[in-house]
């Protein structure tokens, strides 16, 4: 069994991780403070090929494994786990336009979307359908001229911001056979935003509710077969539950990159505090707990890319553990910086509010629970 990355998979984490040093770190606390990306951002992210990082090659995307992308998201969050994540949300969308999507609907829309001249947000979760996804409510109904929507999306990234929408709208009967997915362009008459939420972390990605309000879009707006929207999202979410991990990766190797630059400098009784064995002790745990979330990562990437039997199960796992270690080490990063840690200067406390969200998005930790210890059952 080798652990070794391929020279081409260094090559394309040490690529993202210079361009997140130069590019996104130096800017990170102001477009928080302004709330949103600037949009230019994205054109220089398009010229090392991440708009499309998993549409095929003949699409004109990267290509690249999940196991790959998972690279670049862990380099990127060390610069920005909010801009990182962003980015993986497009590629979400990306990819299920290139593996769902008709050939007029690729032809049309790739080329813009893996230039990133065309930025994507998702929108599945509803004021009153979270975990539960499959109860939304948003409705897509069928006339000689396409369909018309109608109905509420909740906490959506981007929104107001992007220039297209995958919808989840139910355009059958009740439960995940009834919802299909269905693409909205921004600027369509009907489609309406609401107020800018004020989060915790995550507070460069604008965010806001996506309202439909007799939303007209054509038949061609349709993704992929009537009917099968859910399938489409569960499977996009294997692959977002392995990039959200990799964020939390990213951002807890920056704390703790920190954290050892800051107890090297920090003196107390007479020397620097990463003397005190207590303290080297839980250096050596947050490191132990890193490792191991690491390798857990790179192998629930490899199965999916792998299509193995198990790999929607250990998707779950990785990210349960490892979303869960990262907000673990990000905390005790800025405990071991003290006061300090709570300033915005030191990055500390951006990293504990940025990686807090990761258990609740792509699925709650909870519902990753649950996906395990259903498979345990069914394979006993």
């Amino acid at each position: 069994m080798d652990f070794t990355l391929s020279e081409e998979a260094e090559a394309i984490f040490d690529m993202a991780r210079a361009f997140g040093a130069e590019h996104i770190a130096p800017n990170a606390r102001k477009w928080e403070a302004d709330g949103t990306i600037p949009k230019d951002l994205w054109s220089r992210f398009a010229e090392l090929g991440f708009g499309g990082l998993y549409v095929r090659e003949r699409s004109g995307g990267a290509g690249l494994s999940r196991l790959e992308a998972t690279l670049i998201f862990e380099a990127l969050s060390m610069a920005c786990p909010s801009v990182a994540a962003f980015l993986s949300i497009h590629n979400m969308c990306a990819a299920m336009i290139d593996k769902f999507g008709s050939e007029q609907m690729r032809a049309e829309l790739l080329p813009k979307i893996v230039g990133l001249e065309c930025f994507m947000s998702y929108c599945l979760t509803e004021p009153g359908s979270g975990s539960d996804a499959a109860a939304l409510k948003t409705r897509a109904a069928r006339d000689n001229a396409g369909y018309v929507l109608n109905g509420t999306k909740a906490f959506i990234s981007g929104g107001g911001y992007s220039d297209g929408y995958i919808v989840m709208a139910r355009t059958g009967e009740d439960g995940p056979r009834g919802i299909s997915a269905l693409v909205v362009m921004d600027g369509v008459p009907g489609l309406s935003f609401g107020g800018l939420e004020d989060k915790m972390g995550w507070r460069s990605q604008p965010t806001r509710q996506v309202q439909f309000d007799d939303c007209r879009v054509g038949a061609d707006a349709l993704l992929g077969e009537e009917g099968a929207g859910f399938r489409y999202a569960m499977a996009g979410l294997d692959g977002g539950r392995l990039n959200i991990a990799a964020c939390s990766l990213g951002g807890a190797q920056a704390a703790l990159d920190a954290t050892l630059a800051y107890m090297g400098e920090r003196r107390a009784f007479g020397q620097t505090i990463d003397q005190f064995q207590a303290l080297q002790f839980r250096l050596a745990d947050m490191e132990i707990e890193l490792q191991a979330a690491r390798v857990f990562l790179r192998q629930a990437a490899w199965k999916l890319d792998q299509g193995a039997p198990d790999a929607t199960k250990f998707c779950a796992m990785a990210k349960k553990f490892v979303t869960e270690a990262g907000s673990r080490i990000a905390d005790q990063c800025l405990q071991l910086h003290g006061g300090y840690g709570y300033l915005a200067d030191y990055g500390v406390e951006k990293l504990v509010r940025d990686l807090r969200v990761h258990q609740i998005l792509e699925g709650t930790n909870e519902i990753m629970r649950l996906i395990v210890a259903r498979q345990m059952l069914v394979a006993r």
